[in-house]
């Protein structure tokens, strides 16, 4: 294994056991339920955002396996203080990552740290894990609008 996939295996096991951003605070503008009954993972994602729509932060709660963990830990810290717009560009880069099969490295600029989730791509099952917080944002924004 690379020293690359080293690091990004230890960033995705950091985030599922630190998990940045968790917990529904109950002030969100809107939330999202989502399941996976593939794997049963389950996330809740909450959006909370100022009066100007842009986005204050993010709150999750859930269960799950690590890599769906981690995105939800990822993604909360990529989301603070973010607008629409470039979150909008975030969930794309990111959906556009999880479905290359592995031939994208990921834009940091877009994603931060998230691109280390870049080699989960390369397996199909596990695509929808990492979606899955994703997801529930992009509804949850979309109930906020």
């Amino acid at each position: 294994m690379s020293d690359l996939q080293n690091l990004y295996q230890q960033v995705i096991l950091d985030h599922a056991r630190e998990k940045h951003g968790y917990g529904i605070a109950g002030d969100e503008a809107a939330t999202s339920h989502q399941f996976n009954p593939t794997c049963g993972d389950e996330v809740t994602v909450g959006v909370r955002t100022a009066a100007d729509g842009r986005i204050l932060s993010i709150g999750w709660e859930g269960h799950g396996c690590s890599i769906s963990t981690a995105s939800a830990s990822l993604l909360s810290d990529l989301v603070e203080e973010t607008d629409r717009e470039r979150l909008a560009a975030s969930i794309a880069a990111f959906r556009e990552l999880m479905h290359s099969k592995g031939a994208l490295e990921g834009d940091e600029e877009l994603l931060g740290d998230a691109v280390a989730l870049a080699g989960v791509s390369k397996y199909v099952t596990r695509v929808k894990c990492a979606m899955l917080p994703w997801v529930a944002l992009e509804d949850a924004l979309l109930k906020s609008a």
